[in-house]
């Protein structure tokens, strides 16, 4: 259970992070930043409990390389997405019900977009939070913040910059992007997660 409940924590104030700096920032807050920043340090803190996926496809990239159980995964997700849900409410009280305009992504240009820094985000995460290269490294949780936050910087503009189906789900929840367009989210992050683990498997054949 308790890995259950710190898959929520961590994706929770990853999803109130953006919210908080997307809707209620003021101008010198640079969201990419904060919100890197945020998922580092928690997967510096749940990493050691849960592996601190915090993200559907990361879970998904995990269990197929090999270092998820399988009776881990629906659980994994299901809290990932409650964590959300919960920090979408949370960030809507805080800012009062904040009118905000709904994005609504080019679903070309966004699927490819979520897709490779999906992959990014996933194949990262792979080779430095569970290669037997990069055992036991100190570092691990800054490189996966940073993948995050050159992705968000890089095409946040195309996609919203979500490459996390959970936080597909919580940013449509908080009315920053259009509930038609949470697809796009579920489709490329889930097909990225899957392709990373299997280029990360192919390069790594030893590596069980």
């Amino acid at each position: 259970m308790k890995k259950y409940v710190t898959e929520l924590i961590g994706t929770f104030f990853l999803v109130l992070t953006i919210g908080c700096t997307v809707i209620a920032g003021g101008p010198q807050v640079v969201p990419p930043l904060a919100i890197g920043s945020m998922l580092m340090v928690m997967v510096f803190a749940g990493g050691h409990i849960s592996g601190g996926h915090y993200n559907p496809a990361v879970t998904l990239g995990v269990f197929m390389r090999g270092r998820c159980p399988a009776r881990d995964v629906a659980p994994y997700i299901a809290s990932q997405v409650l964590g959300a849900l919960l920090a979408a409410g949370a960030v809507k009280f805080m800012t009062g019900g904040a009118g905000v305009t709904p994005m609504m992504p080019v679903a070309g240009p966004a699927l490819v977009a979520e897709f490779l820094f999906t992959f990014a985000l996933v194949y990262v995460v792979l080779n430095v939070a569970t290669a037997k290269g990069t055992l036991g490294n100190p570092f691990y949780g800054l490189a996966i913040g940073m993948t995050v936050m050159s992705g968000a910087f890089a095409v946040g503009g195309i996609s919203g910059g979500a490459f996390n189906p959970a936080v597909g789900v919580g940013v449509c929840a908080m009315g920053l992007v259009a509930w038609p367009s949470l697809w796009i989210y579920l489709i490329a992050d889930f097909l990225a997660g899957a392709v990373a683990a299997t280029a990360f498997k192919a390069l790594n054949p030893t590596d069980r």
